[in-house]
């Protein structure tokens, strides 16, 4: 990608500053980093065990996906009914926080740490 930009952009593209983060699977996976507040966030405390033992199969989150059919968001929707993505999701990142979600999510961590190394070098 990196490559592409470079060629398409010439002189004027830096690299260093050019720090892409390709998730995984998809943004839902993030929210199994607290599956307590997770279920708190979005008002269903009641499937707080059912998300805690689907995190419970993968060694962090972000590898909860075996299929188009098991991602992260088809399992919150079989346990959510009218599941909405932008509020639910954004409620329950809020709710969970950044500190707990790079904990968790060691990919997203590293994209995150990355991002903040730039501003040293500003």
């Amino acid at each position: 990608m990196a490559k592409d930009l470079r060629y398409e952009m010439g002189a004027g593209f830096n690299d260093n500053r050019f720090v892409p983060y390709l998730m995984m699977h998809e943004f839902e996976a993030l929210l199994f980093s607290d599956c307590a507040k997770f279920s708190i966030a979005i008002e269903r405390p009641n499937i707080q065990t059912q998300l805690q033992d689907i995190r419970d199969q993968f060694s962090n989150p972000e590898h909860i996906n075996d299929s188009k059919e098991t991602a992260p968001s088809k399992r919150i929707l079989r346990l959510v009914e009218g599941y909405q993505k932008v509020l639910m999701g954004m409620r329950g990142v809020r709710v969970i926080g950044l500190e707990k979600i790079r904990a968790e999510c060691p990919h997203f961590s590293n994209w995150l740490g990355r991002l903040e190394s730039l501003s040293e070098n500003v």
